[in-house]
């Protein structure tokens, strides 16, 4: 795959001046570049989050559960089988508790038996656990039939999430989704975990003015006390990290860095070899959220709400050691289908990976359902193009998952697929860059072609061409630790808001081969006499040769060892300079 390093600046504005009292120019420069305009827009506390009495649907949610509360109805949630289903699933239990409701259980489908939402098959399933109340969470707006199933045995549902809706909506009782067309609240990047959130936010309010925590003698919680689950929940399920997100991230993490985070959270750290007290974003991203997925994607996710609703800490680290393990083994099974992958696509295109699909569908009877999703996001990354990955449902229909590239809105194609073939596609729903669906096995054909033909109509060749983006160069004077820290403290970082990369010209002092395929260097800026430290991580097979002197994408780290912290570059892209 090619790939140019590409420096971003800061968009046109009537004010360029200096940065802001307390934010360093180079801090300035890179926010400035990520449309932050006003210093106001960087402030990360409680007050800084927009208001519920904008999201709609949610005065509707409040009233049925206040309702629910006080005629003491049994309460079932009904998550999602990923992270933020999870997190959603286990905010929404605790924080019930907390406002002294007892009748509150949850169930989450599992993905082999159920596939995803509110089915109807679900609902048959809950009829054991006698319910009066539905809620969902982090899925929903799509379950037109399961709504009905449960509306049909007399129970209210109160919908919670975040996915775009489809043509139909479902009748519950309350739809809280901020990307429902009438729904003016200003954030549309919420993820399931932040949805759920706000509703359980207003809910608090509506019970502390009707007195019910007075009257009960339970304390008002502090709904900041659940923020650890939101931030995890958020960055995991790669939503747009917008004003609103960095707030409830940020707090999120300062409730985890400050030993306040759930035991389960804290246990995951621990497991994952990740110290919690200087927990960020990419944490949460690359090392918890896999090991709480790793449930949903080769068990039951049920194992993963039960490590977050964990109270003593020892039990918390016994289930989060069963994810971890869970997590080993979700790495292996990935190893090998996307060696399997490999072949398949050296033997579609040998030479060049210009020969292959714009838009690419691949299958084999034995990869496992639920980590196509991963497999998918690796050859994306490989070979920059839009790539759905199937496995066997077992019944005569393949499950896909697909991942996109910036530029190509994902569920946007599928619908367009599905209007030039109808009945290709069984189901299918998710959002801008991610997609799942249901197709018949003998359809697999057909829409493999159909699919590649759509991509095709939406891209041209140079969107094929992955950009590194950088924040350009900085000065020799502003490589320093102090600077790196800087960085890292000015998040959180993430989908939306990447964290700062720069990238110049090295000469390379010296390097070795680490781990195999990894490329531990010190490199010196040009035309100065200073060394540093660097690391590349899965840079030996790309480049096995490095020349004297590389052009690099590279960001700024602190690297601890035996105690001692030091700067890093930690280079994200490395090619030979021209």
């Amino acid at each position: 795959m090619q790939k140019s390093i590409v420096r971003q600046t800061a968009p046109a504005s009537p004010d360029n001046g200096p940065a802001p009292a307390g934010v360093h120019p180079l801090l300035w420069r890179i926010y400035r570049a990520r449309g932050i305009s006003d210093a106001t827009e960087l402030e990360r506390g409680l007050s800084s989050l927009i208001s519920p009495d904008q999201m709609a649907g949610l005065q509707a949610a409040v009233d049925l559960l206040a309702r629910a509360l006080l005629e003491k109805r049994r309460i079932l949630i009904v998550g999602d089988f990923d992270a933020d289903g999870a997190t959603s699933c286990a905010l929404a239990v605790l924080a019930l508790q907390a406002f002294g409701h007892r009748q509150v259980d949850f169930l989450v489908p599992n993905r082999f038996e159920f596939g995803y939402g509110l089915t109807p098959e679900i609902i048959e399933h809950a009829r054991a656990r006698d319910p009066e109340v539905i809620v969902t969470v982090d899925n929903g707006i799509s379950s037109v039939a399961g709504v009905a199933a449960a509306r049909r045995l007399g129970w209210q549902v109160v919908v919670t999430d975040h996915h775009l809706a489809g043509k139909l909506l479902p009748e519950a009782q309350a739809l809280v989704n901020p990307n429902l067309p009438d729904n003016p609240f200003p954030s549309k990047a919420l993820a399931g975990a932040g949805v759920i959130f706000y509703v359980l936010l207003g809910l608090r309010s509506r019970l502390r003015e009707t007195g019910w925590f007075d009257r009960h003698r339970v304390p008002v919680p502090n709904m900041a006390d659940f923020l650890d689950l939101v931030a995890l929940g958020t960055v995991a399920d790669v939503v747009p990290l917008d004003r609103n997100n960095r707030v409830l991230v940020y707090q999120g993490l300062q409730r985890i860095r400050g030993g306040r985070c759930r035991p389960g959270i804290d246990a995951l750290f621990r497991v994952a070899g990740r110290n919690p007290v200087r927990a960020q974003a990419s944490d949460l991203g690359f090392a918890i959220g896999p090991r709480l997925n790793a449930a949903g994607r080769l068990d039951d996710m049920a194992l993963g709400i039960r490590c977050l609703l964990a109270e003593e800490p020892r039990e918390a680290f016994d289930l989060a050691s069963q994810l971890d393990g869970l997590n080993r083994e979700r790495r292996s099974i990935e190893e090998g289908m996307k060696q399997k992958a490999e072949t398949m696509l050296a033997d579609w295109a040998p030479q060049d990976a210009n020969g292959l699909p714009w838009g690419l569908c691949l299958y084999q009877p034995d990869w496992h359902q639920g980590v196509i999703g991963i497999l998918a996001s690796r050859i994306k990354e490989r070979y920059h193009r839009p790539v759905i990955a199937f496995a066997s449902a077992g019944d005569g229909t393949l499950k896909g998952s697909a991942r996109s590239i910036a530029g190509l809105h994902i569920r946007d194609v599928l619908d367009e697929v599905a209007v030039r073939e109808p009945g290709v596609l069984r189901k299918f729903g998710g959002h801008a860059m991610a997609a799942g669906m249901t197709l018949d096995e003998a359809s697999f054909d057909v829409f493999c072609r159909v699919f590649d033909e759509t991509v095709r109509a939406h891209l041209r060749p140079d969107d094929l061409r992955a950009l590194v983006q950088s924040d350009g160069a900085i000065a020799a004077g502003e490589m320093t630790l102090a600077m790196a820290r800087q960085i890292i403290d000015g998040g959180p970082w993430g989908q939306g808001f990447p964290e700062p990369t720069f990238d110049d010209r090295f000469e390379v002092v010296s390097s070795r081969v680490v781990g195999d395929k990894h490329w531990k260097m010190v490199l010196r800026p040009l035309n100065t006499d200073l060394s540093l430290d660097a690391i590349a991580f899965n840079a030996v097979e790309a480049l096995p040769v490095l020349p004297r002197t590389v052009h690099a994408a590279y960001r700024l780290d602190e690297n601890e060892w035996q105690g001692r912290s030091s700067l890093q570059l930690r280079v994200e892209y490395l090619e030979a300079a021209t």
